[in-house]
């Protein structure tokens, strides 16, 4: 084939339909079947005339969209926490100010996989876009809410904007760049959420103190505006469609059972005791759904999430080993800047630096997995990337009060950049698993699974933390401890308005219940590494 090379070849049976497919620019067309896994054997259900990698035109200016469209929604989280304390003193509502946060998470969760499966039926661009729009729209009127429960509610439209950002934008780039070329360019895409994570405080807190708040939901129109004119503009794919029916009933009763379980993840402990009323019938409408979903998903002729594709080994035990890496983040997020100033005595400045490396080495870790991926292979950089998470946990566990805040940092560093080739070398393994048909799909189980992950990380860890302070606690006087109130109490400590004795009561026991989370982050990061191996050998023309 003209302009083609042996490793674009497929390296596995095919038993879809054949798809036509434009050679590179001599001018040639050949009859091409998509590579396609042996677990993977129903016919596909669209057909697509699909340019190869090299023959699209505008690649650098396409990539330069997903990256400014990956930038806009991974700044929104670091800038809204910096501009929070000045939000609630406009607005109120203190009580509500988790929902600020779960309100954009929530939806992400639900939408990943349906806008996955839409971008497979119709087509990576218009879901993209459509994602983009709503993104806006919902940023737009967070700047302009009168209330808390107002900017809730458009915290809820952003998330189910941003909910198509990263997996459509990772597909994209999956499609428009080889094999080879993926490793480089997932690199280029996970180092925006690094660069997010380090300017966000900074853009966040200039807004916030030479303008408004409002103004950091504004600040995203510009990004979104640049990213939906070159998608219109650079991006080109033809999809032939045959009438399809969308599986409603199945996207139903998938929203309404995940729904409810990241309601018990959130609320549970907090908001609801855990032997609550609505606990019980958030856990029965959860088990409800889930056994309509599956039933649902085992009949739909176009299921929302096909179970043949959780069924193939290389993406079970990719989402696997990344949902399960993805409950110790909270570890790192949460509990490290916890630690670095309740226990240790260092500044919030240094509690932050702890945390940064994180984003840093995660963004290094993509840069180094295009560099060694063809010398040991996708499996070993998985195994490497989880036995990296599994001694970053190491750190934490082995921390002790009188450490120097170096510590807190490399461990951070470890876990990040662990993450970072577990996270990388999953999406390439994946994307290169699967067909066209598949790969939205594909992509976007992967990063619900790392959503999942995250969010049951949160109710664990934490839930491990809370016991284990009242444990240390009890009979001490100072009861109904969380970790909430564990930082209100180190705040008020700062400014001098706690007892150095209770401090130091509180100190102890916070050191001893943080020592229990990072234990959990210690076991949770070495069945992530177990999974790993259990990753196919493949020849390098495969991964």
């Amino acid at each position: 084939m003209a302009g083609s090379s042996i490793r674009d070849l497929p390296h596995s049976r095919h038993s879809g339909p054949v798809l036509l497919r434009v050679a590179p620019p001599h001018g040639f067309w050949s009859i091409t079947p998509p590579p396609m896994d042996d677990a993977l054997t129903a016919p596909a259900r669209s057909e697509r005339i699909e340019t190869t990698p090299l023959a699209h035109p505008h690649r650098p200016l396409v990539l330069v969209c997903l990256m400014l469209a990956l930038f806009m929604a991974a700044v929104e989280a670091t800038v809204v926490s910096t501009a929070m304390p000045r939000i609630i003193g406009a607005l109120g509502g203190f009580a509500l100010y988790s929902w600020v946060f779960s309100a954009f998470l929530l939806p992400q969760a639900i939408t990943a996989i349906l806008y996955g499966k839409l971008a497979d039926l119709y087509g990576r661009r218009p879901v993209l876009v459509f994602g983009v729009i709503l993104f806006l729209a919902g940023s737009i009127a967070c700047g302009f809410a009168a209330s808390m429960p107002a900017l809730i509610l458009f915290r809820l439209i952003q998330g189910f904007g941003a909910g198509a950002i990263l997996p459509i934008a990772t597909t994209i780039a999956g499609d428009i760049y080889t094999q080879e070329e993926r490793m480089r360019v997932q690199g280029y895409l996970s180092s925006v959420w690094g660069f997010a994570a380090i300017i966000g405080p900074l853009v966040g807190g200039i807004i916030v103190q030479t303008l408004s708040w409002r103004w950091i939901f504004w600040i995203n129109v510009p990004f979104g505006v640049l990213t939906v004119v070159g998608l219109l503009a650079y991006h080109r794919e033809q999809v032939r469609h045959r009438a399809v029916k969308l599986d409603i009933a199945g996207a139903l009763y998938f929203s309404v059972s995940l729904t409810a379980l990241l309601l018990v993840v959130i609320q549970g402990g907090h908001q609801w005791p855990w032997n609550s009323a609505p606990i019980f019938a958030l856990v029965g409408t959860f088990l409800a759904g889930l056994i309509l979903f599956l039933w649902q998903e085992n009949r739909a002729p176009e299921p929302i999430l096909s179970l043949s594709l959780w069924r193939q080994r290389v993406v079970a035990i990719c989402n696997a080993a990344t949902m399960i890496a993805g409950m110790g983040i909270i570890g790192v997020s949460a509990l490290i800047p916890t630690y670095v100033q309740g226990v240790m005595g260092d500044s919030a400045i240094i509690a932050g630096f702890s945390v940064t490396a994180l984003s840093v080495a995660w963004s290094l870790a993509s840069w180094v997995f295009a560099r060694i991926a063809h010398f040991v292979g996708g499996r070993g950089v998985a195994q490497m990337g989880g036995l990296s998470c599994l001694l970053g946990g190491v750190v934490f566990w082995l921390l002790r009060p009188s450490w120097n805040a170096f510590f807190p940092g490399f461990g951070s560093f470890l876990f990040g950049f662990g993450m970072g080739l577990l996270t990388t070398t999953s999406t390439v393994m994946i994307q290169s698993s699967v067909d066209w048909t598949k790969r939205g799909s594909a992509t976007a189980s992967n990063i619900f699974s790392r959503l999942l992950g995250s969010t049951l990380g949160v109710a664990i860890l934490g839930g491990v933390l809370n016991n284990a302070l009242q444990r240390e606690l009890s009979g001490s006087g100072i009861a109904g401890v969380t970790l909430d109130s564990v930082r209100e109490v180190l705040q008020s400590h700062a400014a001098g308005h706690v007892d150095p004795k209770q401090f130091a009561l509180l100190q102890h026991a916070l050191d001893n219940g943080l020592h229990q989370a990072f234990i959990a982050v210690v076991a949770v990061s070495a069945v992530a590494f177990l999974i790993t191996l259990f990753l196919p050998r493949r020849p390098l023309g495969g991964y």
